[in-house]
């Protein structure tokens, strides 16, 4: 099986070298995450090709040999059916079926946005806004926040906690690999690691209004001591976000330059989860009840209801109602 999918991927190298004048950033990753996608596109490339290119060189071969001017070619009105095609036409599709089904079983599991990557170094965590139409970074261990810039250490992997402030969004870095959505009122994961030190293009990929083309940032892979020199860099930012400051920031703006925030109002993430379940709450009451809600469940009992944030088997974000307090412990 091993063997196989190797010369699927070398197979799948050829069509990618057709593409190499295109910028294509997938195809250059430059962290494990994003190495293991280029492999499975590569592997899934050459499986069509299996099919694809003998069935393009058959097309223009028949097009050519059963030309109207060749008096020599065959003509059979009434041939209807060969075993040997049936077979080859079936079996082959299935097996790549087959392979594919087991590829994206386990692929699926190994690179589950969810989990957590296996490294000896410490994790960063970095807590993301989508905002209109912006990105917010929020780096909860060290007090600090930044927007449109998200920098993070080399070989250390990077814990992305993701939220939206606005419509649905999507977080997505090509080079390190997997994109996840941003939704309001709900917390959704990511795990990424970056191997070599450079500048790499992030970038919104849900379209989300008249300012979604410039919602673009950049991710900064730098040395450990790189990594604390910009910590301290945002630290010495004067300043500071807390409640006003981020409802000024929240509204709507276009090609918003870099800002650094020396000083970030605790909880704050979790405050924008809160705020946008606090209007689906009001919702709620308003007709739009929890499916697993009884019709006749007293109004007491619907306001007090508290529905705690979780990630379950599927790996699907779960709306929460979460207090500060809860949130610490």
């Amino acid at each position: 099986m091993h063997a196989l999918l190797s010369r699927l991927r070398y197979a799948g190298v050829g069509a990618a070298v057709l593409l190499s004048g295109c910028n294509m950033e997938v195809l250059t990753p430059k962290g494990d995450i994003g190495s293991h996608e280029k492999s499975l596109i590569l592997i899934a490339l050459g499986l069509m090709a299996i099919v694809a290119i003998p069935v393009i060189a058959m097309t223009l071969w028949f097009a050519w040999r059963y030309r109207s001017s060749n008096k020599q070619a065959t003509y059979a009105p009434n041939w209807s059916h060969s075993t040997k095609i049936e077979v080859v036409v079936w079996t082959i599709p299935a097996i790549i079926i087959v392979i594919l089904a087991v590829i994206t079983w386990t692929s699926s599991h190994a690179l589950d946005p969810y989990k957590p990557l296996e490294s000896e170094a410490k994790p960063v965590t970095v807590q993301v806004v989508s905002m209109d139409w912006k990105w917010l970074f929020v780096y909860p261990e060290y007090g600090v926040a930044s927007v449109n810039e998200l920098v993070m250490p080399v070989d250390r992997p990077v814990n992305f906690q993701i939220t939206s402030d606005s419509v649905m969004n999507a977080f997505f870095i090509p080079q390190l690999g997997s994109q996840i959505y941003a939704m309001a009122g709900m917390e959704t994961k990511l795990h990424l690691i970056a191997r070599e030190q450079g500048t790499y293009a992030g970038l919104s990929s849900n379209f989300s209004g008249e300012g979604f083309s410039d919602m673009h940032f950049k991710a900064i892979a730098t040395s450990e001591d790189g990594f604390k020199d910009w910590i301290a860099k945002a630290k010495a930012t004067q300043a500071t976000l807390d409640d006003d400051s981020y409802k000024a920031l929240a509204q709507p703006s276009e090609k918003v330059p870099v800002a650094y925030y020396g000083n970030v109002a605790p909880n704050l993430f979790v405050g924008v989860i809160n705020k946008h379940m606090g209007e689906m709450s009001h919702d709620s009451m308003h007709g739009e009840m929890p499916m697993d809600m009884p019709h006749d469940a007293p109004q007491d009992s619907m306001q007090g209801m508290q529905m705690d944030m979780h990630h379950n088997e599927g790996g699907d974000a779960v709306s929460s109602n979460i207090t500060p307090a809860k949130a610490e412990k």
